[in-house]
């Protein structure tokens, strides 16, 4: 007996259910960088630090990581959600100029922070592994800074929402 393959409406509705924390991924360096967001981000391994992310390999960021071998994981608070929306694509903001309105700062790889990001991991690139229409993104963790405010920004039911710790 063969079950009926599930539907792409049916598994995003399902997704939509699941509590995500809201990331920024950057990549890039000057005028070539772009940067996405994302909420599949992962520890992969404490010793030595790693993370895992998912990233869309038809995104304007997945080329750019590819080159530069680095990227920034971002995790966002309540206080990002324009960050957010603009890594998100709203507006047709593209490139670059999803960096304005914020404050960056780099510390090992060159790949941009957010400086109040909640918690910023600055990744030097290991391995895409290809599947479906992603990529997992796997990251040796360089650097880290924290600014936790007690608040994280999550996505759930098809929206960003606070989260109070």
């Amino acid at each position: 007996m063969t079950e009926a393959q599930v539907s792409v409406a049916d598994f995003r509705a399902a997704m939509r259910l699941i509590v995500g924390n809201v990331s920024v991924i950057t990549a890039g360096v000057g005028d070539d960088r772009s940067g996405l967001v994302v909420i599949s981000v992962v520890s992969l391994s404490a010793e030595p630090p790693k993370v895992i992310a998912c990233v869309n390999r038809s995104s304007s960021t997945w080329p750019v990581i590819e080159r530069y071998r680095h990227f920034g994981v971002n995790s966002l608070g309540p206080q990002h959600q324009a960050v957010a929306e603009r890594f998100s694509g709203f507006g047709g903001i593209k490139g670059k100029d999803r960096y304005e309105g914020a404050e960056w700062v780099t510390l090992k790889t060159g790949a941009a922070l957010l400086s109040d990001a909640v918690a910023a991991f600055d990744c030097s690139l290991d391995e895409m592994i290809e599947r479906g229409t992603h990529s997992i993104v796997i990251g040796s963790v360089e650097a880290v800074r924290t600014r936790d405010a007690g608040q994280a920004l999550i996505y759930w039911r098809g929206g960003y929402r606070p989260l109070d710790a």
